[in-house]
């Protein structure tokens, strides 16, 4: 496995990487766990492979975590080497957003719904990164977890609106046995939110399980999803949505294939998490699956 850590040195790395498939690109804020290992093997069981790792300033808001986002390069390093990783990129601020960078990317609409709403201008700075990512390193593949689903939405959007010659892969969330989401931040939680957190995934299990016993009226369901959510011992629900697959427009008869989304807070660490009605079963992966 190779590192780099400059615009430079990347580029002479993916003159001598690439084949005649090119590239695939996992692209992170760093701190892996098992949802980033299954994206890296994913990438290179499809060939040649890059990981960049770069904290992004311009998706957390005023009032966020920048700062406090956990990192451990030596680590990271250790799992993508592991994992079989052909090439790390982990640049300067400078090399990502050069002094005269001037150019912001949105994605209408899809950006303002759900986790948009609450953190304005978190995922303009997610298209942002990504595509000037997807500039330097010009991969013909990118993977990027289901956890995440709006942030995948919007990217498979701005990928085919600005005809971007690559192919997004969403891969299935990752989640402890317990069910719980895998997610950096999960590292901030208390051992009682440790405890309670699955139960944020199981909400959302259960609400499906009374869609697909016959209850199709959206309002309904996000009702029934609200009461369990707000059962949570320690958790405060900030929305909870029943959308679309493909264009998150919010639904009012729920149909199989759609998405249930949820965000919430246990103190200060937020939560995300999703379910794809009727998918619930096979649309996840556990850690015993990944060992």
């Amino acid at each position: 496995m190779r590192l780099v850590k400059s615009r430079r040195d990347l580029d002479q790395a993916l003159a001598h990487l690439d084949g005649p498939d090119g590239v695939g690109l996992v692209a992170t804020m760093g701190f892996f766990h098992a949802g980033h290992v299954s994206l890296m093997k994913q990438a290179v069981a499809d060939g040649k492979s890059v990981v960049s790792i770069f904290v992004n300033p311009r998706q957390f808001g005023p009032e966020e975590d920048f700062d406090r986002y956990p990192r451990d390069s030596a680590r990271d390093l250790q799992i993508a080497e592991e994992a079989g990783i052909d090439l790390v990129y982990m640049p300067p601020e400078a090399d990502v957003y050069p002094p005269d960078f001037a150019t912001l990317v949105t994605v209408s609409e899809l950006s303002d719904l759900y986790c948009g709403h609450y953190r304005p201008g978190h995922f303009q700075g997610v298209t942002t990164v990504v595509a000037r990512l997807l500039g330097l390193i010009k991969p013909r593949r990118a993977y990027f977890g289901q956890k995440d689903y709006q942030q995948s939405a919007i990217i498979r959007r701005m990928v085919a609106d600005l005809v971007l010659d690559v192919e997004v892969r969403v891969l299935p969330t990752v989640r402890e046995e317990s069910g719980l989401a895998l997610s950096s931040r999960n590292v901030f939680l208390t051992e009682a939110q440790r405890q309670a957190a699955p139960a944020l995934h199981q909400a959302l299990v259960d609400t499906e399980r009374e869609m697909l016993a016959g209850e199709r009226d959206g309002a309904r369901l996000l009702a029934a999803l609200e009461r369990r959510l707000k059962r949570i011992p320690g958790f405060k629900p900030q929305y909870w949505a029943l959308a679309d697959r493909r264009n998150l427009e919010p639904k009012g008869t729920a149909a199989i294939g759609d998405v249930l989304l949820v965000a919430g807070h246990f103190g200060e660490t937020r939560l995300i998490d999703n379910c794809l009605l009727g998918e619930s079963n096979q649309g996840a992966r556990t850690l015993l699956e990944l060992t």
